[in-house]
């Protein structure tokens, strides 16, 4: 059984950061790609950012040149850095991560999401 850890959501003034982190737990064979969602009431689930196993990254436009993603394959663990945080960015943010169990079976998790808030 795979879990997934997510920390770091807190309430911040604009122009605040944070950092969130989501760890994997279990029998991992390896990790592919991970990735970075959120969520607001009454929207769809939107896609924040992502990094491959080779370390490529992609950005949403909208937080291009504040956030940044980073992955510790050794700690199995995922980070989305915020900076120059604003209101619109208030979300729940959710991380996924696409694992292999073995040569043959590969797995899609969500972490059980965290919440963040920033106030004007």
């Amino acid at each position: 059984q795979v879990q997934l850890v997510e920390s770091g959501g807190d309430l911040v003034q604009a122009g605040g950061s944070l950092r969130l982190a989501c760890a994997a737990s279990g029998y991992i064979f390896s990790i592919n790609a991970m990735a970075w969602y959120r969520q607001t009431l009454g929207k769809q689930r939107e896609l924040v950012a992502t990094i491959t196993n080779g370390g490529t990254t992609n950005y949403v436009d909208s937080v291009k040149g504040r956030f940044t993603i980073s992955r510790d394959n050794a700690k199995n663990t995922v980070y989305l850095q915020m900076n120059s945080l604003k209101p619109e960015d208030t979300a729940v943010y959710y991380c996924n991560i696409d694992l292999s169990l073995n040569y043959n079976q590969r797995r899609n998790y969500w972490g059980q999401g965290t919440q963040v808030t920033v106030s004007s």
